[in-house]
């Protein structure tokens, strides 16, 4: 699904480059469980932009199944970072002027998605989320948990084949934080490709695979090609109360 191949990306700074990757090589199946750990400044996250077409190379080759990514135009890019690819972010990224409905239908307007489709599309996710009680709050009146929740849901309305998570329990209590890492690791059980940048090793530990980087560079790598959830929570389906 994913496959880059000898990827770098170079800024400038004053008068000097900086590298924030370093040939990077690394392929990605469906159904993986892939957790990206490093120290600050290791380009953990200059990764997952690229992964997530956020950024762009400045030299090497990017694959998303199949087709050649870093060929495609802004417009085209865009359209399948909409369609392919979903987002979850430690700060939320929750549009605070709209309920919590209205932010995961967001992407389901912007990619046309017809009026009758997102309704329906929309309850199921308040639904599977545990928000249906929750979809005409705004997030400044929801819980950590629950902005979270609205957040995962937001990802996965347009139903990706690649889910990219940045710290995503990191603003939110050990007990919550670990019932949204179960939202977050059913989707694997889904077919979908998660990809858990994080700082913490315990929370890294839990994907199939673990790589680690430094100083722009995989310097090594962990655990199984396609994984699923550590087998202790493999079975479980959890509808938590993150209120």
């Amino acid at each position: 699904m994913i496959e880059l191949s000898q990827v770098s990306r170079s800024f400038t700074v004053g008068d000097q480059q900086v590298a924030a990757l370093r040939g990077i090589d690394l392929s990605i199946a469906a159904g993986d469980y892939v957790s990206i750990m490093g120290p600050s400044g290791s380009g953990k996250s200059t990764l997952l932009n690229m992964i997530g077409l956020l950024d762009r190379p400045s030299s090497g080759t990017y694959k998303l199944d199949g087709g050649n990514v870093t060929a495609l135009d802004d417009v085209q890019q865009a359209r399948v970072r909409s369609e392919k690819i979903g987002f979850v972010f430690q700060s939320f990224h929750l549009v605070p002027r709209l309920t919590a409905a209205m932010n995961i239908e967001l992407p389901l307007i912007l990619a046309g998605i017809p009026p009758a489709e997102r309704k329906t599309r929309v309850v199921k996710l308040l639904e599977n989320y545990g928000l249906t009680d929750r979809a005409d709050h705004r997030p400044d009146q929801l819980s950590g948990g629950q902005r979270q929740r609205v957040a995962i849901a937001r990802a996965t309305s347009m139903h990706p084949a690649v889910l990219l998570a940045d710290e995503p329990t990191g603003n939110l209590d050990q007990a919550t934080g670990k019932e949204v890492l179960h939202l977050l690791e059913q989707l694997v059980e889904q077919n979908v490709a998660l990809i858990l940048v994080t700082h913490d090793p315990v929370l890294g530990g839990r994907a199939a695979r673990q790589i680690n980087m430094v100083d722009g560079q995989i310097v090594s790598e962990t655990g199984r090609a396609v994984g699923r959830v550590p087998p202790a929570d493999a079975e479980r389906r959890v509808e938590p109360d993150l209120r």
